[in-house]
């Protein structure tokens, strides 16, 4: 199963992180792209700018948020399906809130480890089975 991490994009990579990918639709401020050694930039699977803006880090409105937040992934899977789809062996969601317990990051880890539990974070389409022998 996947690990999934969380790290400030302040703090130094490590080669221990794994696959990294920012999960912030702004770059974080005052960090270089070099600095940050990511796998990828994921601003799509980031809350709208309308939701960030509306929950603005308040922990009183955290539980509302993760509700809203996980409507707009259930409503774009393909935003968030790649990161486990080849369900790598530690994948680190890099943020950059101040608040680490109260944040989008923590909200994505939360909803993809239910996904990889479930089994539901990727496509299962699988070829109809039919009853007919397949030609050889």
């Amino acid at each position: 199963m996947t690990e999934i991490l969380l790290k400030r994009a302040y703090e130094p990579a490590a080669r221990s992180d794994g696959l990294r990918v920012l999960v912030e639709r702004l770059w974080p401020r005052g960090v270089k792209k070099e600095a940050l050694q990511l796998s990828a930039w994921m601003k799509d699977v980031a809350p709208s700018t309308e939701l960030r803006k509306w929950f603005s880090h308040d922990p009183k409105q955290w539980s509302e948020f993760r509700k809203r937040y996980f409507a707009q992934l259930d409503a774009s899977p393909e935003n968030w399906r790649p990161l486990i789809e080849k369900r790598p062996p530690r994948l680190t969601l890099v943020y950059s809130s101040h608040d680490q317990e109260h944040n989008n990051a923590v909200a994505l880890r939360d909803y993809l480890e239910s996904k990889l539990k479930s089994g539901k974070g990727w496509s299962t389409r699988r070829k109809p089975v039919s009853s007919k022998p397949e030609p050889q």
